[in-house]
């Protein structure tokens, strides 16, 4: 194993290597720097023309030319690139990305752009393959059912859609409109007919049953809905929201039985009684650790409680689980994850009020944050920023949701009709085991490589969803080098993303021989 992750982990560089030579050479070949400069009528063009030719190392001081052969500009950059690895900046030299033609610091300039656009991209990659792969997998279960054929419409939908259209669209509704609605966040009559039909038609879809079954669920849903949106309106929760004690205490209970009886059974007690235990100490989690959150500086707070949290749902799963010990942890960590989330999200919610009071148009169409903004309170700042990251977050999530959507429906169904599936099923193991435990694990090794794959795509696109929400990040940073023939912020974002794309194809290798190691060979 260890042989194959080197082998693999060598390729990676030499991959690298050979992408940044061709994109140098063809970026340096892209265009004239220096042509808005031999076109100005400055007197002093001739001047600015030297400064920028010493900026992009074009400049020979011994001779009148101008351009260095591309390969020396080249090496020149790759010593600055690699002096990045060399800690004590004396056996390579100091870390040096280049110059831009403005003589901006590349480095610096790439260390800010790269966390906007990860933190983009990232969470859509993430949000994307977490509900791709629950969709695909019931779909695929519920083959040719009115859920199967209704996620495969939405699908496809979702899949056609251009990026930069569904950009503007939810720009214009999602946010403009929505700020509109905010100055008087009220539900119309026809807002809570509307609302009530579509959860009426889409829950009895989701829950599937006969047509009895969904025409007695639509029904209850369309009065539920009628009869709770007036009371949300009546309590102003649009403006104040809160979950609320019992609201969390609920929802962790049934994230425990629920996570239980998809994973081990309701008649394996041991593992409920872990899951139940989760659940009660994240709600008495929620009554201790208010006033120590709210007192939150940074995110190095919230991260600390979640490892903690981490911590024990292991050692209670492996502690007390028993025979199932592998199962209960299993359910533990689901529960205490998705419990930790419902919490921080009452704590944003309670934070909502004080950013309205500072910024009455929540979602700004411009930028990955508010500048100028009157607070000093980390959760109001921190609202502000994911405030304005879902927007792009859901365009980019769309299209990637829709990808994994597919593949994990068509693995499936390949996998589920195979001879030791249906030889699990003759011996009488239960749906639950043969899914989770036999068809699930063997249809993820296609999708192994198509995050590799997506996560590239997805870097791809978020350079055009960074342009339409006027996010000045590394697509910024990527056009404006192209536009002036600047290799250095344009290899800068190259090198960075493509780096990232080859981490992720080599932890696909390594996922593809865990999961079937016959791939080591």
């Amino acid at each position: 194993m260890l042989k194959f992750i080197f082998k693999r982990f060598g390729r990676l560089f030499l991959v690298l290597f050979g992408a940044s030579i061709v994109s140098y050479a063809l970026v340096v070949h892209s265009g004239d720097p220096l042509q808005d400069l031999r076109e100005s009528t400055d007197a002093d063009a001739e001047y600015q023309m030297e400064l920028r030719a010493q900026q992009l190392n074009l400049a020979l001081p011994w001779t009148d030319q101008y351009y260095l052969p591309w390969y020396e500009r080249y090496w020149d950059w790759l010593v600055g690139v690699l002096g990045c690895l060399d800690p004590t900046d004396r056996i390579i030299g100091p870390c040096d990305w280049g110059t831009t033609v403005n003589g901006g610091d590349v480095t610096a300039q790439i260390a800010n752009a790269a966390q906007v656009s990860l933190r983009l991209v990232l969470i859509a990659t993430l949000l994307a393959i977490v509900l791709g792969v629950l969709t695909g997998i019931v779909s695929a279960m519920r083959q040719y059912s009115v859920f199967d054929y209704s996620m495969s419409f939405v699908m496809f939908l979702f899949w056609s859609l251009p990026l930069f259209w569904a950009a503007v669209i939810a720009k214009e509704y999602l946010a403009i409109r929505y700020n509109n609605w905010m100055a008087d966040p009220h539900f119309t009559a026809g807002n809570i007919f509307a609302v009530a039909l579509l959860l009426a038609v889409v829950v009895p879809t989701v829950i599937g049953g006969g047509p009895r079954r969904r025409v007695a669920t639509g029904v209850v849903m369309f009065i539920y809905t009628c009869t709770v949106m007036p009371f949300l309106d009546h309590i102003h929760f649009m403006e104040q929201p809160r979950l609320g004690t019992g609201f969390i205490a609920v929802a962790a209970v049934m994230l425990a039985v629920g996570f239980t009886a998809l994973i081990a059974g309701m008649q394996n007690l041991k593992v409920l009684y872990c899951g139940l235990a989760v659940a009660v100490l994240g709600v008495v989690s929620y009554f201790l650790t208010w006033d120590l959150m709210r007192g939150a500086q940074s995110y190095l707070l919230p991260l600390g409680l979640f490892a903690l949290t981490l911590v024990i749902c292991v050692a209670i799963g492996r502690l007390f689980g028993g025979y199932a010990k592998g199962q209960a942890t299993a359910v533990t960590l689901l529960t205490g994850v998705l419990t930790s989330g419902i919490i921080l999200l009452d704590h944003y919610m309670y934070t909502w009020p004080g950013l309205l009071s500072v910024k009455p148009r929540p979602i700004r169409t411009v930028g990955a944050s508010t500048p100028n903004l009157r607070a000093d309170d980390f959760w109001i700042i921190s609202l502000d920023h994911l405030s304005q990251l879902w927007l792009p977050t859901l365009v980019m999530m769309l299209t990637s949701l829709a990808t994994y959507t597919r593949y994990t429906r068509s693995s499936m169904l390949e996998v589920v009709q195979q001879d030791f599936i249906r030889t699990a099923r003759a011996k009488g193991v239960t749906e639950r085991t043969v899914v989770l435990k036999h068809a699930f694990r063997n249809a993820m090794i296609p999708l192994a490589t198509l995050v590799a794959f997506d996560f590239a795509g997805l870097v791809g696109g978020a350079i055009i969803v960074e342009r339409v929400f006027a996010w000045n990040s590394m697509g910024t940073m990527f056009i404006t080098g192209l536009s002036n023939v600047d290799p250095a912020p344009v290899m800068a974002v190259i090198i960075f993303t493509g780096g990232i794309a080859v981490i992720f194809n080599f932890i696909a290798d390594i996922l593809y021989a865990v999961l079937d190691p016959r791939i080591r060979v």
